[in-house]
């Protein structure tokens, strides 16, 4: 060989290895799908591991990454700052979704999350159906992912729930899509992002899909073989109207005139598979993932909260609906095989909160838990604040474990607001079953990076929270003595799965602690994008090839 052959052999060797890098650096799926499964607890993946099959959770932990200590890194823990969070890349202090609803100190009422009064609803004639994401401040790695690809890349977002399609789609998407239930049982989506509804989305809803799930709804499998949760017959379960027990089976024909029609799917299992059947006919109506632009589709099972709030985390209905989650997840990624192609799609799945155990049920084996009556507790401190201040009206509102104060009635009475809330708050640490108190002064002021506290300023936003938080003792909750709830900071709340798997993900799993905001950053590394304008989470470099 010549030493010029030898010198163009070697150059073009060279450049092997600089072409494949760079087209790892810019290989971006077709399609990323980012599903929420509402209150889910991580320890829903390990006590019914043995039961799942191969084609759903199984597959994501085998052919993907597990991370298994996954935490909510603020409080509250509810369904709309969640999904906010998971996708925003940040926590309720920057983007803004402080609850499901809260009072708004401005025009002095509570709001919703995804309420809108400037918009219709389409498909349904229902005025409770305006909604649009207008109250989150920053935007979304599905945003992000629009901007990038120059409104090219679609987004669509799916959910039983309005706020569960809505929050995780974000501003600039394509549509959102929510069920509307009572007597329509319809996929339906607002004015803000289109003014009808698309001809598949129509074809769906006159298909008669959603009504073939008024059947029976009984255990998957005998139920003497669901050893992995409570008694059937207890008394910590809430069931349905119209039959006198909380136990399989569930005749919902007989039982959905009683429960609000179509309703009665939403809490039942039956809810998760119609919407796997819709979200599986939006990858072919919406064309998802059929060209080289990446698109994106955000699916929320909204069903298991409903499910576990009326009976229960240990109970035999929210096992089965789990075990028929699995089965839905298996047929939803075989869609997406078959419709993008193996390797050509990226999944991640979380939750947007986990649950406690029915409290109820928790004394009954010796664990420290409890009912906070609300209502009470509003009397003493607008008594208190009365007694001690000798004015009438300080306090303005008391809701989601916030007090907020009328400003205008301490200008008027030279109240100081610091003052107020160290009265408050020293006066509300005596009363039995508040854990902790922190005041404005102190989560604005100070730094906090560890502990409860951490978690609570995280969660507080300083234009839209209150002038006090208060914190209820572990497993306490204002809730009904059947059902679980959730909401707090505690591990039962924070500790929810993460899963990633397919294109650019690599095969493993970690103990190691990642946060919910951590999942959009990572995202956003992987398509290689800018991350959302408000994103505090970390890219978890560990989990991509």
């Amino acid at each position: 060989m010549t030493k010029k052959v030898f010198l163009i052999t070697w150059l073009a060797l060279l450049c092997i290895p600089c072409n494949s890098q760079e087209n790892k650096i810019n290989s971006s799926p077709k399609l990323v799908v980012g599903i929420v499964v509402d209150q889910m607890r991580y320890d829903y993946i390990t006590r019914f591991y043995g039961r799942f099959g191969e084609d759903g959770f199984k597959r994501m932990i085998r052919e993907g990454y597990n991370c298994k200590n996954n935490h909510f890194n603020y409080v509250p823990t509810y369904t709309g700052p969640g999904h906010a969070s998971v996708f925003t890349g940040t926590t309720p202090q920057n983007h803004g979704i402080i609850s499901n609803h809260w009072y708004d100190k401005f025009s002095k009422e509570m709001v919703y999350c995804a309420s809108d009064s400037s918009v219709k609803a389409v498909g349904s004639e229902s005025d409770m159906e305006r909604m649009s994401p207008h109250r989150m401040k920053t935007s979304t790695v599905t945003d992000q992912n629009r901007l990038h690809t120059q409104l090219k890349g679609k987004t669509i977002g799916i959910a039983i729930k309005d706020r569960g399609a809505i929050l995780p789609a974000g501003h600039s998407a394509n549509a959102a899509y929510w069920f509307r239930g009572k007597d329509e049982g319809k996929w339906i989506t607002s004015t803000y992002y289109r003014n009808d509804l698309p001809g598949w989305v129509e074809k769906f809803n006159n298909s008669g899909q959603a009504k073939s799930y008024f059947k029976v709804w009984n255990t998957l499998y005998d139920i003497k073989t669901y050893t992995e949760s409570g008694e059937d017959q207890n008394k910590f379960e809430g069931g349905y109207k119209g039959k006198e027990t909380a136990t399989f089976p569930y005749d919902l024909a007989k039982l959905k005139d009683e429960n609000s029609g179509y309703d009665i799917l939403k809490s039942s299992a039956f809810g998760n598979s119609l919407t796997a059947d819709f979200a599986i006919a939006a990858i072919e109506g919406e064309e998802l993932g059929a060209d080289e632009v990446t698109d994106f589709l955000t699916v929320s099972f909204s069903s298991t909260d409903y499910v576990g709030h009326n009976f229960g985390v240990n109970s035999k209905e929210i096992q089965d609906t789990y075990l028929r989650l699995d089965k839905d997840l298996g047929r939803f990624f075989a869609a997406l095989d078959t419709k993008v192609g193996k390797g050509e799609y990226t999944v991640f799945l979380t939750a947007d909160h986990g649950a406690v155990h029915v409290p109820s049920y928790l004394q009954s084996v010796k664990i420290p838990s409890g009912y906070f009556d609300r209502d009470a507790f509003k009397t003493k401190v607008e008594t208190f604040v009365k007694e001690k201040f000798k004015v009438d009206g300080l306090i303005e509102n008391i809701s989601n474990n916030q007090v907020f104060f009328n400003y205008k009635t301490l200008s008027k009475n030279n109240v100081v607001s610091e003052e107020l809330q160290n009265a408050i708050a020293h006066f509300v640490l005596q009363e039995d079953q508040i854990d902790k108190v922190f005041t404005r002064s102190q989560l604005q002021n100070g730094e906090f990076s560890s502990g409860i506290v951490a978690l609570v300023q995280k969660g507080y936003n300083q234009k839209r929270s209150g002038d006090v938080v208060i914190v209820l003792d572990p497993a306490t909750i204002s809730y009904s003595k059947t059902g679980s709830t959730h909401g707090s900071g505690l591990n039962y709340d924070t500790h929810a799965p993460l899963l990633f798997f397919g294109h650019g993900i690599k095969k493993g799993s970690t103990t190691r602690k990642t946060h919910i905001p951590d999942i959009a950053p990572t995202i956003s590394a992987l398509l290689g994008i800018t991350f959302p304008n408000g994103a505090t989470g970390d890219v978890l470099s560990f989990v991509l090839e």
